[in-house]
Formats: C-alpha cells, structure tokens, sequence
C-alpha cells in the first residue's frame, strides 16, 4: 500500500511534483581598490581592475544607450590663477563704437528733420505771383526781388521815435535789389526807387480795381497794389521773370542784425544823416540794429542821392550775409537759432519760396557782382517838376540779355 495520500503512486507523485529548488548560490565577495585622485579632473577613479570588476565601469557616468562607447569627459574650463574664476571678457570697443556713431546721427536725423519742419511753418508765404499778368518766359538761373519796407508793423511808437522811422501809415518800397543766381555767379541790381518807368495795366489782387496804365518812380507801383503790382512793373520794363520775391521792414531787419550780435563795417569816410539818425565816423564798427537801420536808409550826405544810398545798401547786405553764412554762425546753436528766428519771422516771401530756395539767395548774395541798373540820367525832371532817375535803356536791354541767358555779366563793368 502507497504511503501517499489519495492513492497516488510514487510515480506519479514524482511526476507531478515540482522541483525543489537548488539551494541559493553565495558569491564571492568583490573587495573594490582605493581610490585615487586625479590630479586631471578632480574626481575618484579607481587604481586597477580587480577580480570581477568591469573595467568599463565609470562611477558618475551615465551610459546614454547600449553598444554607444562613450569618450572622455568634457575638458574644465579655464580657471584665473588668481581668483579661481573665469577672466572677464575683453570690451568690444569697435561694436561700441558703431553703437554710438549710430545714435549720434539718429539725434542729428531727428534734429535735423524738427529744425525743419519749423523753420518751413515759420516762413510768411504771403504772395501769390500767379496773379500777375503778362509774365515773360522764365531764362535761365534764378532770380529773386528783395525789397525793404518802410513798414512800421509791430513797431510801438517809443521804438518808431528810437529807430527815426517816423509815424506814416501804410508801407511803401525804401529799397528794391534783383538778385540774379546762376551757373556764371551771381549778380546782384539795385533798382533805385525814384526810376521813372511805366506802370503797365493790372487788375488788383486785393480791390479788384483795373489799374490803368501810367509813367510813375518806381515805388508808386507798391503803394498802389502791394508786391504784386511792384513785380507787374519790373517784369514789365525789364522783360525778365521774378521767380522769387522776399520783403522785410525796418522791425525786421533791425531783428535780424541785433540777433546776429551786430555787423562789423568799414567806411571811407564818417556818414551823419539827422533824418535817418546815422552817426558814424570813419573807419571800422561794429553797428547794432538802429544803427544799422539808419546807415541802409540815409541818402542825403550821399552827393548820388538814391544811387549813393544803394551802394551802401549792397555793401551791407552783402556783409550781413557772409556774416550770417560764417562757420561762427552756422555752428553755434545759441547764435544760428535766434537769427534764424528773427529772419523767418520778419521775412514775407511768395507761396512757391522753400527754405533751400532761401539759402540759395543768402548763399547768392555773399560775394555776388554787385551793381546799380544803368542810367541815363540821375537828375531827370519829370513832367510835374519831381527829380527822378532816368534808366539808360540800351544798355539795361544788354544787360537783361545776359540775365535771362544766365551769361557772364560784362555791362556795366569797369
């Protein structure tokens, strides 16, 4: 009988059993080496192999996939003898330089572009020269009128009385100049007011009135009908076209010398003239405004009278121009601003004048060939019994020529 429970045969009690596991293996004990320092790298690795160590072992290291042989570590950064720390980085002067370059000519950009646009909202254009009749053909190079006032406007009667401009309403023409700028230089005209010339027709701008056409000094044109008669006049009698008109008063003009600190002239001779207030000696000085006002308007020490008085004109606006063009000038803000001010604030220019159309005729003015429009005769007596200037029309038809034409000027010249 089987000793196995529920009938089973040793048999089968053998083949159903399971095995009976094998008792668990001990392994030997692995004793790892010291380790060393490295005086490479700083870290822990060990002497040598020993028995059942993987010599591919790296203590720290992570195996980044299975059959990926790994290199050797990353080198150390560079260290500073003296602080153990990594130097600083060198400036990079060019790259710093490029920067501020950069900047300084964004300011001057902006500036320039602010300066402009206020400037250009400061300039009076108040003429419109398209109303004038009959104009001639447009020639060569550019001309310009520039005329003086005898404006008093804004002038406080304490100011009238200190610049000796008298009280008399309205405006008439005290000096008129054409300015010709062109490829052969340029000249500059004066026009004396009391020339005896004709005063074509013109509808008036303003009244509307039908001028009709009359012989008159050549102001009377501007106390008629204003800029745009005077340019009908000239046009008219000369056959020249007037691109550009500027005018500027007695206020205005005294602005413009004093916010330029004075004009330094020299004179032959001493100049004294009560109704004009000039009170000069001879030799070099510096005139302020009143004073520079009153030199351009006295004539009659003058032995030409009006002629006389125009050359000085000429001389002083061509001193005032290279004074206000001098790098003295145009490189001192606190100076430029304030003449700059003064002259777009007391300039009346025509609608189509730009600024860089008004830097031209300063530009033209400083050392511009300068001369009085030839006459015939100085002493001319006009039919009611008034002194005028008679012009010399052959030779003032040469000269034009040679305006329209923008040739070398020789009329005229001595």
């Amino acid at each position: 009988m089987s000793d196995w429970p529920n009938g089973w045969t040793d048999d089968e009690q053998h083949r159903n059993r399971r095995p009976s596991p094998e008792g668990a293996r001990v392994m030997p004990h692995v004793q790892r080496p010291p380790r060393q320092r490295s005086p490479q790298h700083d870290a822990y690795q060990p002497a040598g192999p020993g028995p059942g160590y993987d010599a591919d072992y790296n203590e720290g290291q992570i195996y980044r996939g299975a059959g990926q042989r790994q290199g050797p570590p990353p080198p150390a950064p560079p260290y500073d003898d003296e602080y153990g720390q990594n130097p600083p980085r060198r400036p990079r002067w060019g790259r710093r330089l490029g920067y501020t370059a950069l900047a300084l000519v964004l300011v001057l950009v902006t500036v320039g572009t602010a300066t402009y646009f206020w400037a250009d909202g400061k300039l009076r254009r108040e003429v419109d020269l398209s109303v004038v009749e009959d104009r001639p053909e447009s020639g060569e190079g550019t001309n310009y009128l520039i005329v003086g006032s005898d404006s008093r406007e804004g002038l406080s009667e304490e100011q009238q009385q200190e610049l000796h401009t008298g009280s008399v309403e309205g405006k008439r023409t005290d000096s008129m100049m054409l300015l010709h700028v062109g490829s052969n230089g340029s000249t500059m005209i004066s026009l004396p007011r009391d020339s005896w010339v004709t005063i074509p027709e013109f509808t008036g701008s303003e009244s509307g009135n039908r001028i009709p056409e009359q012989t008159q000094k050549l102001n009377a044109s501007y106390a008629i009908e204003g800029p745009w008669l005077l340019v009908r006049t000239i046009e008219h009698n000369l056959d020249v076209r007037i691109d550009h008109y500027v005018e500027i008063g007695f206020a205005g003009f005294a602005n413009v010398v004093d916010a330029l600190g004075g004009v330094e002239m020299c004179l032959d001779e001493a100049v004294q003239d009560r109704n004009s207030g000039a009170n000069f000696e001879a030799g070099c000085q510096q005139m302020n405004g009143a004073e520079a006002l009153a030199f351009n308007r006295q004539r009659y020490q003058e032995a030409e009278g009006d002629l006389g008085r125009t050359k000085n004109q000429q001389d002083f606006l061509g001193t005032l121009a290279d004074q206000a063009a001098s790098p003295s000038t145009l490189l001192n803000p606190f100076r430029l601003f304030p003449v700059a001010n003064a002259s777009l604030d007391s300039l009346i220019v025509d609608e189509d004048m730009s600024l860089w159309d008004l830097r031209s005729m300063f530009w033209g003015m400083r050392g511009a060939n300068r001369m009085n429009i030839p006459v015939a005769d100085p002493g001319f007596q006009t039919p009611d019994g008034q002194s005028a200037v008679l012009w010399d029309m052959d030779q003032t038809t040469a000269l034009m020529n040679q305006i329209r034409n923008d040739e070398e000027v020789t009329v005229g010249q001595e």
